[in-house]
């Protein structure tokens, strides 16, 4: 009994915030939801239908897109870089520690904040980036970051890539550590240079924290949605469109609660299937 009313709280909040909106979203899924549905509590089923015409959309092709080019872009960065740093950290230096700790601030800020100071630097006429590189004649003209349909998306992902940069960081510091130091030595005794311990040493070992940390960053990266928003809502355009502000642009702008629902429950299907898959890899891993 003592544990059942140990654990009770926690399971009450999971159940009241997780659990329960889970459900109601899948819900609305699957019914025609509107904004008088709000008042009277009626919203007829109608099966696949809201999933059908998501599909038949004419911008839902390329949000797919969008979403993946996002997501492949930002966890190859964000893995690369924060391994670099990673590995470049495990040294010991005067003030590593302070500048690791410097580095997590992305990190540590709310989005909003991070989305909000990097449209300010990201500005067309006044931001800091095209102020700088006019002062260097590094280019003719300001750059239109966020208002270009070419570089909106590369803009978005570039920002999503540094708030990540620190996770990846952490994590793969963390698995760096744990790896001896006599491997490392033998290593060199039998003449491996600095390219082949990393390739032979260092990526087998740290294989189970990499696929914690892309799987992680995977999932996270699928349901971004606040630095989107700030930087350039899904525009122009649609360009930067990703699912998770298009499920927004659905459910709140053209008041389609059931679309919206239904693109919901598609990223959240997509989230459950490769965190089984990675349940099941750490499953088999001896």
């Amino acid at each position: 009994m003592r544990k059942l009313a140990f654990v009770a709280p926690a399971w009450l909040y999971v159940a009241v915030f997780y659990l329960y909106p889970l459900a109601t979203n899948v819900r609305m899924g699957f019914q025609d939801f509107t904004v008088t549905s709000f008042y009277t509590g009626v919203a007829p089923f109608v099966g696949l239908r809201n999933y059908r015409e998501v599909f038949r959309d004419p911008a839902f092709a390329g949000t797919v897109t969008n979403t993946v080019l996002f997501t492949a872009g930002s966890l190859l960065l964000q893995f690369g870089i924060g391994l670099a740093l990673a590995v470049f950290f495990k040294r010991n230096f005067p003030l590593g520690g302070a500048l690791r700790s410097l580095l997590l601030v992305p990190w540590l800020l709310p989005l909003v904040v991070s989305g909000t100071a990097w449209r300010w630097i990201l500005e067309t006429d006044s931001g800091v980036l095209n102020r700088t590189l006019l002062n260097l004649h590094l280019v003719s003209e300001p750059v239109p970051w966020l208002a270009s349909t070419d570089l909106s998306l590369t803009a978005v992902t570039l920002v999503n890539v540094w708030v990540g940069i620190p996770f990846n960081m952490v994590i793969l510091y963390g698995g760096l550590q744990a790896i001896p130091a006599e491997l490392y030595e033998a290593a060199q005794l039998d003449g491996a240079g600095a390219w082949q311990r990393f390739r032979r040493v260092t990526l087998p070992l740290l294989r189970p924290v990499t696929t914690v940390v892309l799987t992680l960053g995977l999932i996270y990266t699928l349901k971004v949605f606040d630095v989107i928003m700030v930087l350039t809502q899904g525009g122009p355009a649609d360009s930067s469109q990703t699912l998770t502000t298009f499920s927004y642009d659905l459910s709140f702008q053209q008041l389609a609660f059931g679309h919206g629902a239904a693109v919901g429950n598609l990223l959240v299907l997509v989230a459950v299937v490769f965190a089984i898959g990675y349940l099941r890899a750490e499953r088999r891993t001896p």
